[in-house]
C-alpha cells in the first residue's frame, strides 16, 4: 500500500531555509508606507516609556535605582569577562531576535484568528490589499444586465469605491413574475451586481443564479431574486433589502437602484407602433424611434445621486442600450447629476460610455457606435460623457457567421461621426470569445484595465 514518506531531517532543513526568507519578507511588509503600523508601534513604545516614568516618579526611583545598580553591576561583570566589543553587539543581536521573534509570533496568533478560513493569504498580504483598494478612486458604474455585472467583477481589483447604479425596469422571467404577484421592483439586474462584488464570486454566482427546477410556483425563480424579495420584506424596501444583503454578502462596494418607484419602460417604433413593457420593446423587432418611461420623470434614489455627487470616474455601459443603460437615464435627477459631475465644477470627472461588440436584434441591428451615442444624447436631452470605448478586434468568423443568424453583427466604428459629436474614441481589444460556441462578450479584468489606465490619463 503506498504511503507517503517521512521527511528526512535535511529536507526539514531545506524546508524552512526557503520558508525564513518568505517569512522576513512578510514581516518587514508590515513597516510598509501608508499601513499605519509603524506608528501605532511608535504610539506604543512611547506609552510603555511613560508608564515606566510614572511609576519612577510615583515611588520616588527607589526601585528604579536599585534595577539599574542592578543592570550595572550585571554589565560590568559581563564585560569584565568578555570584551565590550563583542558583548555589546552580541547583546544587541540577542535583543533584536528577541523582538523579531516576539513580534513574529504575536502577528502569526493573529493571523490565525482573522484569516478566513480556507484563506491562503497572509494577513499582512489581505491588509495591503484592502489598503490599496480603500484608496482607489470612487468610480459610479451605471447600467444593468450582464454587462454591468461583468464590468464590476473587473473593477473590484482595482477600488472598494465602486457604487452600481441600477435599472429596475425589468419585467420578464423570474423578475417579472416576482413584481407581478408581490409587486416588489425587479430584482434580477441587482442580484448579479451584487454576486459579481461578491468576496466569494464564484459560489454566490453559482447560488443566486440557482433556478428552481420543481415545486409549485418555485420553477424557473432564481434563487438570488427570492433571496432580495425577502429581504426587501423583512427591511422594509428594496435599497434597505440591498444594503443587508450587501453586508451578509460581504461585497466590495454598494449597489442601488436608480429609483424606488415602479417604472414602466414604454417605446414608439418607426412602423408606428408603441410598445410597453421592457421585455416586449425587444421582442417586437422594431426599430425604436423614442423611449420613455412610466411615470414620466421618476425620482432618483438620493443615495445614487450623493455617489454621482462625490464620484472621482464615471462609466456608462456596458448593457442593453434601450432596456439595460438608457432606463437609467431616464431618471431625470440621474442624467442631471452625471451633466453636473462631467462638464460643471472647476474639477469636471472623466465620464466614458463602454459601447457594445455586437448590435442586439430588436434594440440595435444596423446601429454604429455614432447611433449609439445619439440615443443616449436624445433619451436625456444632453451630452452627458466625452469619451466612448470601442473593442478594436473583429470576432473570429465562426463568432460572425454564429451571430448572424440572429442578425446581429459587430458595431461599426464611424469615426468622423463619433468625432462631430464631440467624442474621444479609446480603441482596445476588450473582448472574450467561447471557441466552442462563439459567443462574444466583454473580459471583465481587461475591461477595467483599460478603463482604470484611460482613467489615470484623463485624471491628469
Amino acid at each position: 500500500m503506498p504511503f507517503a514518506p517521512f521527511k528526512t531531517l535535511r529536507s526539514i532543513k531545506q524546508d524552512s531555509f526557503h520558508r525564513a526568507p518568505h517569512r522576513v519578507g512578510q514581516w518587514f511588509k508590515w513597516l510598509a508606507p501608508g499601513l499605519f503600523v509603524k506608528r501605532w508601534l511608535l504610539l506604543s513604545a512611547g506609552g510603555v516609556l511613560l508608564v515606566g516614568l510614572g511609576l519612577a516618579i510615583w515611588v520616588k526611583l527607589t526601585p528604579i535605582f536599585y534595577a539599574l545598580q542592578l543592570m550595572q553591576d550585571i554589565v560590568g561583570t559581563i564585560a569584565n569577562v568578555v570584551p565590550n566589543y563583542i558583548s555589546g553587539p552580541l547583546v544587541l543581536l540577542i535583543g533584536a531576535l528577541l523582538i523579531f521573534w516576539g513580534q513574529t509570533r504575536t502577528v502569526g496568533s493573529i493571523t490565525e484568528v482573522l484569516r478566513p478560513e480556507g484563506g491562503d493569504e497572509e494577513l499582512i498580504d489581505v491588509l495591503l490589499t484592502h489598503r490599496r483598494l480603500h484608496r482607489g478612486p470612487k468610480i459610479v458604474a451605471i447600467g444593468g444586465g450582464t454587462g454591468l455585472s461583468t464590468l464590476l467583477r473587473g473593477l473590484k481589483a482595482y477600488s472598494a469605491n465602486i457604487t452600481a447604479i441600477v435599472t429596475v425596469a425589468d419585467d420578464g422571467g423570474s423578475s417579472g413574475r416576482l413584481r407581478r404577484e408581490i409587486g416588489v421592483l425587479p430584482p434580477g439586474d441587482i442580484r448579479n451586481c451584487l454576486a459579481a462584488l461578491a468576496s466569494e464570486e464564484k459560489l454566490l454566482t453559482e447560488l443566486f443564479q440557482y433556478r428552481f427546477r420543481a415545486g409549485d410556483g418555485l420553477v424557473g425563480h432564481s434563487f438570488g431574486n427570492l433571496f432580495l424579495t425577502a429581504m426587501s420584506e423583512i427591511t422594509g424596501d428594496l435599497e434597505q433589502g440591498i444594503a443587508a444583503s450587501s453586508q451578509v454578502l460581504a461585497i466590495r462596494g454598494q449597489v442601488f437602484p436608480a429609483t424606488l418607484s415602479d417604472v414602466r419602460l414604454w417605446a414608439e417604433l418607426a412602423d408606428g407602433r408603441r410598445i410597453e413593457g421592457e421585455s416586449n420593446i425587444t421582442k417586437a423587432g422594431g426599430c425604436i424611434l423614442k423611449i420613455g418611461c412610466t411615470p414620466a420623470e421618476p425620482p432618483a434614489l438620493p443615495k445614487a445621486l450623493q455617489a454621482i455627487h462625490e464620484a472621482d470616474y464615471i462609466i456608462i455601459g456596458p448593457g442593453s442600450l434601450y432596456t439595460s443603460v438608457i432606463p437609467n437615464l431616464l431618471v431625470p435627477e440621474i442624467a442631471q447629476a452625471i451633466a453636473a459631475r462631467c462638464k460643471g465644477g472647476k474639477t469636471p470627472v472623466p465620464c466614458i460610455y463602454v459601447c457594445n461588440v455586437m448590435t442586439q436584434p430588436g434594440e440595435t441591428q444596423g446601429y454604429t457606435v455614432s447611433d449609439h451615442i445619439r440615443a443616449i444624447d436624445a433619451a436625456c436631452g444632453q451630452k452627458l460623457f466625452s469619451a466612448v470605448l470601442v473593442h478594436r478586434r473583429t470576432p473570429s468568423e465562426k463568432s460572425l457567421l454564429r451571430y448572424a443568424q440572429e442578425n446581429s453583427h459587430p458595431v461599426f466604428l464611424d469615426r468622423d461621426v463619433v468625432a462631430r459629436l464631440g467624442r474621444r474614441i479609446v480603441l482596445a481589444n476588450v473582448m472574450d470569445e467561447d471557441e466552442e460556441t462563439g459567443l462574444v462578450r466583454h473580459n471583465p479584468q481587461a475591461l477595467a484595465r483599460v478603463l482604470l489606465r484611460w482613467y489615470g490619463r484623463a485624471h491628469r
